[in-house]
């Protein structure tokens, strides 16, 4: 038995298709919000069942999200939850919904009107460095790319309280990149590739800084000038290259799911 059908037989879907039920539009939206969710798992950036991404239906204010009670490797397109601004299931799901992940992400959803996909995580890394005062540090590639477009929002315990919404808001602002202190890690996009392509760098950053930090020797940081020329070289590059990831990288991480992790577009 190869990889593939080991990882098929543990796998399967959790709900009958709904792929009749909805617009071609939704479906391929919620196919690949599915691939990004086996895509987090196969990084080993998963907290069992408690971080979550979503991604907004095209042509309405209504968003996906991951069924609550789901290992991020068992989600497929037909058992994500599709919920309105306000949180209520708008098609039958024996799931519920993270209420944490609801608040964090229609608070993004209902000012960032450019934001398709909103991806949080609560990895080791990622928290690690929401945790130091002074955030990412300069010290890497990566890292340019982060502060080329970041902010950070103080911890206000679990995220519960929809009074928060008003200052993730205003905290996050147009930025792409978010550092929740204490918490971990959040990026929004244009597109579900893109999103995850600027978590991916995003954790990358963490992931070096915490290294680098750990082996003790003294860090060189970035000169203040090559900083600011690269946040504008990184900002013109977004913008005149929208989609990048989705035409790079995005085809190439769905042939390593089709060959890891398959099952996803069910």
């Amino acid at each position: 038995m190869n990889v593939a059908q080991a990882v098929a037989d543990t796998v399967s879907p959790i709900n009958p298709t709904v792929k009749d039920q909805v617009s071609p539009a939704e479906w391929q939206t919620r196919v690949d919000l599915a691939a990004c969710y086996r895509l987090v798992a196969l990084h080993g950036w998963d907290d069992l069942i408690f971080t979550h991404i979503s991604a907004k239906i095209p042509g309405t204010e209504d968003f996906l999200i991951n069924p609550y009670g789901l290992m991020f490797h068992e989600i497929t397109a037909s058992s994500l939850v599709k919920v309105d601004q306000s949180g209520k299931k708008l098609m039958d799901s024996p799931y519920d919904i993270n209420p944490a992940g609801y608040t964090i992400h229609s608070a993004v959803h209902e000012v960032r009107h450019d934001v398709a996909c909103v991806m949080h995580t609560h990895t080791a890394a990622g928290v690690a460095v929401s945790a130091q005062k002074q955030g990412v540090l300069p010290i890497s590639q990566q890292s340019l790319f982060v502060l080329a477009s970041l902010a950070y929002h103080a911890y206000e315990g679990v995220a519960l309280n929809h009074d928060e919404k008003a200052r993730l808001q205003a905290d996050l602002g147009a930025c792409s990149f978010l550092m929740l202190n204490n918490h971990g890690l959040l990026t929004c996009g244009s597109s579900i590739a893109d999103t995850f392509l600027m978590m991916f760098t995003f954790q990358r950053a963490c992931e070096i800084q915490v290294l680098a930090q750990g082996g003790g020797a003294e860090l060189i940081p970035i000169d203040g000038q090559i900083l600011a020329g690269a946040k504008a070289m990184i900002a013109g590059v977004t913008r005149s290259a929208e989609g990048m990831g989705g035409a790079l990288a995005w085809p190439a991480l769905l042939r390593k799911l089709d060959q890891f992790s398959p099952g996803y577009s069910q």
